[in-house]
């Protein structure tokens, strides 16, 4: 393992410390009963958070914060920018979309506003339907490794000889990856001429 995988695993160390890593593996996503709406389950499981209002699950969800809630967004919140649901089609993606806005979109503008969905969640008393698309990944590879696995079978005692599940090997092969595609990159850009960019018929033979 390279020095950034150190470095790596030194940093999750230090973030699953941070969540309170001291009560073990696994312990940092609240529990939830398994009859809990979905926003709950997706609160709990991507977002460690319990005891939140509409208002709140709105700004984390609103992820260029222009005070509403597009097709992208709703996507992006139901998990289908993931790498988990790039099975789902473009028809049934956009009849998730239609159905969120039908519920919410009391305007027919085609976007969700704070106040749309404030009513329908708090002064409604309904919640978010479980469209079937999981939990609703939407971190980065990061983030996504560190809370589905990193915190669940890992903490900060974790050594670099302890990293052998699947998911720790895919994990520190993209890094390794990314790093020789930059070196590679690096390279390229030392030089004064960079042969692959030269088109065919203007090279020697």
């Amino acid at each position: 393992m390279r020095a950034s995988g150190l470095i790596l695993v030194a940093g999750l160390a230090g973030r699953a410390l941070s969540h309170g890593g001291d009560h073990g593996a696994g312990s940092q996503r609240p529990m939830v009963d398994e009859h809990a709406s979905w926003m709950e389950k997706h609160m709990a499981e991507e977002h460690h958070l319990t005891g939140f209002d509409a208002a709140s699950f709105f700004a984390l969800h609103d992820f260029d914060a222009d005070g509403n809630w597009e097709a992208r967004e709703i996507l992006r919140t139901y998990g289908l920018m993931d790498e988990s649901n790039k099975h789902v089609t473009p028809e049934r993606r956009e009849a998730i979309v239609h159905e969120i806005l039908g519920l919410l979109d009391t305007n027919r503008d085609g976007i969700v506003s704070r106040d749309e969905f404030v009513q329908f969640i708090d002064a409604d008393g309904k919640t978010l339907p479980d469209v079937g698309t999981g939990p609703g990944h939407h971190g980065d590879d990061e983030y996504e490794y560190e809370i589905h696995h990193w915190e669940k079978f890992h903490d900060e005692n974790t050594k670099l000889e302890d990293l052998t599940h699947p998911e720790d090997i895919e994990h520190f092969k993209k890094h390794e990856e990314l790093e020789e595609e930059q070196d590679r990159l690096d390279a390229m850009n030392k030089r004064a001429i960079v042969e692959e960019n030269i088109p065919s018929k203007f090279r020697r033979d």
